[in-house]
């Protein structure tokens, strides 16, 4: 079995030294799309850097080290090929506002394995902490193909329908041609994100953009349109990804205010007939 559930949740936490600079940070936001226009103020406070302010999602990047993706296949009793690993869902939680420079201590597991009978999902936690405490926790979804039906527990369903009504908000946010290639500096190197032969074995016609690139992408416009700009007023983020996004193409970011401490969301691939990219998403915020 390519999976080996008990030993994997037995397995001791490993810890890691995550550093970060302004650069860093400057890196991420312009990967996600920052910066468009360039002289806009709205968006120098996340590529300027006396102004710079640190959108959450950073976590996911920050330290430049494994993605929680890669990091929990390389988990003891986890031997799955990579062309078969989709990245299946992502929550952050952000303890206080990130400092735009910064060391911290990252500690990570495995903390659930679920049998959904084709396919195992592996859910990989990271806690980060620095000298004045928690900074952020970061839960990764690890979905791999062909590596279910040993019996085990199924976990919780996915899918959940989006609000009632319209949206509030309908953005258009168009990706470059190259963003899978800028978004890889951050550390993500999975060539499924910039290899065609590697793409083609995964089942795709060419490659993909990363999940967690939607994912920033998403969570800055939901600050930049509901929270004035303020990231420090995001508590969570948690998102599924329902499908994928190819650079070059837009993402349709459909919004809903549904009480003054969550936003919910919906990304969808306009081009491919609103094909569903992003689902079950949640900003929760002050």
């Amino acid at each position: 079995m390519p999976i080996d559930a008990a030993r994997a949740l037995a397995a001791a936490p490993r810890t890691a030294v995550l550093t970060w600079s302004r650069k860093d940070v400057q890196l991420y936001h312009l990967s996600i799309g920052a910066g468009i226009p360039a002289t806009d103020p709205g968006e120098l406070r996340y590529t300027l850097e006396s102004r710079l302010h640190v959108l959450p999602s950073f976590a996911t990047v920050a330290g430049g080290g494994e993605p929680g993706v890669i990091a929990g296949l390389s988990a003891p009793g986890v031997d799955v090929d990579l062309a078969s690993v989709l990245h299946g869902g992502q929550r952050l939680v952000a303890h206080r506002p990130l400092p735009v420079e910064g060391r911290a201590t990252a500690t990570s597991r495995i903390t659930a394995v679920y049998d959904k009978g084709s396919a195992a999902v592996l859910v990989h936690r990271t806690e980060v902490a620095d000298a004045d405490g928690p900074l952020w926790t970061d839960e990764a979804r690890i979905f791999v193909r062909g590596a279910g039906g040993w019996g085990g527990e199924r976990g919780p369903s996915a899918g959940q329908a989006p609000p009632d009504g319209p949206p509030d908000r309908v953005l258009d946010l168009p990706l470059r041609e190259d963003q899978a290639l800028l978004y890889r500096l951050n550390g993500d190197l999975n060539p499924l994100h910039a290899d065609p032969g590697f793409a083609a074995r995964a089942g795709f016609g060419r490659p993909v953009l990363h999940g967690l690139c939607t994912y920033g992408a998403t969570l800055k416009a939901v600050v930049d349109t509901v929270l004035g700009g303020e990231v420090d007023r995001v508590r969570a983020c948690t998102a599924r990804f329902a499908g994928v996004a190819y650079p070059g193409e837009t993402l349709r970011v459909r919004l809903w205010a549904t009480d003054g401490t969550r936003t919910a969301a919906t990304v969808t691939a306009p081009e491919r007939d609103d094909a569903p990219v992003l689902a079950d998403t949640v900003v929760e915020h002050l």
